[in-house]
């Protein structure tokens, strides 16, 4: 052990850091960024802004971020009906901060965070690197499903300080019923419930948001992005809804100024074009949908997904496929899962490289269940 790693707390040696793969390939389906750049208009206009503003960069920004979460409640209520106050918003860089700042206020040592594997693999990441015993639940093993009862039966068992619950559910695609969420918050009583709606905007018609559980639950998180379906992964824009509480006991764990001025304007003028940046949504669950019409068609097993990815299943060596898929110029994401990898809804063009490819693979790749 190096000098380093022996000063290195404990906890932490031996981990490797949390990353996808950024490869240079012609298609790049594997992190759910949206594959369609920001409309010119919308560079535009945040261009302007911006010029305005950055003479005044000898000045920190707005510490409280009042203009922006003013935007993103009227942002919430125009898309989900419900009437938010900006003191119950609270943003960071990218959801995963806004994640961190959760666990720092409500974790830490002596303190359990529960998740449902597989899920958003960041959860447990965060939660351990900040000193959180992490305890992995478990979704039935075929259909990735959790229930009421099995999800009842394991917070009874853990009483964690914090549980963490994806709709859509990340790597899965499926989204979390209403009876669940109200479970958990019934059956953990100690806990604030986290429920992490990154992919919220591609859930298929009728899929209710956890926002409209805010009001009767003072212990529950709702969590989301503008990387996914606003397509500004690098604007870095994560932010959540919760009770104003929750949100003032953030104040005490961020960084001070930690929003950036050109940060928040990028989200604010971006939030004022929303309609216009989420126009290639549909666009999106139509290449999604189309994934998993033709790789059934190809005997292989896709979940059906409320997010812009799909998990498929059915493949004898997810390893290998993954690597053959990036020898033809194609970039999926192995999750871990066996014998399964995940695809993100690409353009036509790209989804359509992708199931090329794939039907290239699928006579030799398909284990040898699904291949008779």
């Amino acid at each position: 052990m190096s000098e380093i790693e022996q000063l290195l707390r404990p906890a932490l040696r031996g981990r490797t850091p949390y990353g996808a793969p950024q490869l240079d390939v012609d298609v790049q389906l594997n992190t759910n960024e949206s594959s369609y750049p920001v409309p010119p208009e919308v560079v535009a206009a945040i261009v302007a802004e911006l010029e305005e503003q950055l003479g005044g960069l000898n000045r920190y920004p707005d510490r409280e971020f009042t203009d922006l979460r003013k935007a993103l409640v009227a942002y919430l209520e125009d898309r989900s009906g419900v009437s938010l106050r900006p003191e119950q918003v609270w943003a960071g860089n990218g959801s995963n901060e806004v994640l961190s700042h959760l666990v720092q206020a409500f974790g830490g040592p002596d303190r359990t965070a529960l998740g449902f594997t597989p899920a958003y693999s960041m959860h447990p990441i965060i939660s351990e690197t900040l000193g959180t015993t992490w305890v992995d639940g478990q979704r039935d093993r075929d259909s990735f499903d959790l229930t009421v009862e099995s999800a009842v039966e394991q917070a009874r068992r853990v009483d964690p300080h914090l549980v963490f619950l994806c709709s859509p559910n990340n790597p899965t695609g499926t989204a979390l019923p209403f009876d669940v969420i109200e479970a958990m918050l019934e059956a953990a009583p100690r806990a604030v419930v986290v429920v992490d709606e990154a992919y919220a905007e591609f859930a298929r018609p009728g899929t209710p948001s956890a926002l409209s559980l805010l009001a009767a639950h003072p212990r529950l998180v709702v969590t989301r992005t503008m990387s996914k379906a606003f397509a500004l992964a690098g604007g870095r824009l994560g932010y959540l809804a919760a009770d104003p509480q929750v949100v003032d006991a953030l104040r005490l764990v961020r960084l001070p100024y930690h929003l950036s001025a050109p940060t928040q304007t990028i989200a604010r003028v971006s939030l004022e074009h929303a309609d216009r940046l989420l126009e290639t949504v549909d666009a999106i669950k139509e290449q999604r949908d189309r994934l998993v019409a033709e790789l059934t068609a190809m005997g292989l097993r896709p979940v059906p997904s409320d997010a812009n990815f799909v998990l498929f299943g059915g493949l004898a060596d997810a390893p290998a496929t993954w690597q053959a898929l990036l020898d033809r110029g194609v970039l999926v994401r192995d999750v871990g899962i066996p014998h399964h990898l995940r695809v993100t809804a690409g353009t036509p063009d790209e989804t359509g490289r992708f199931l090329a490819a794939m039907t290239d693979l699928v006579t030799t790749h398909a284990s040898s269940q699904e291949a008779s």
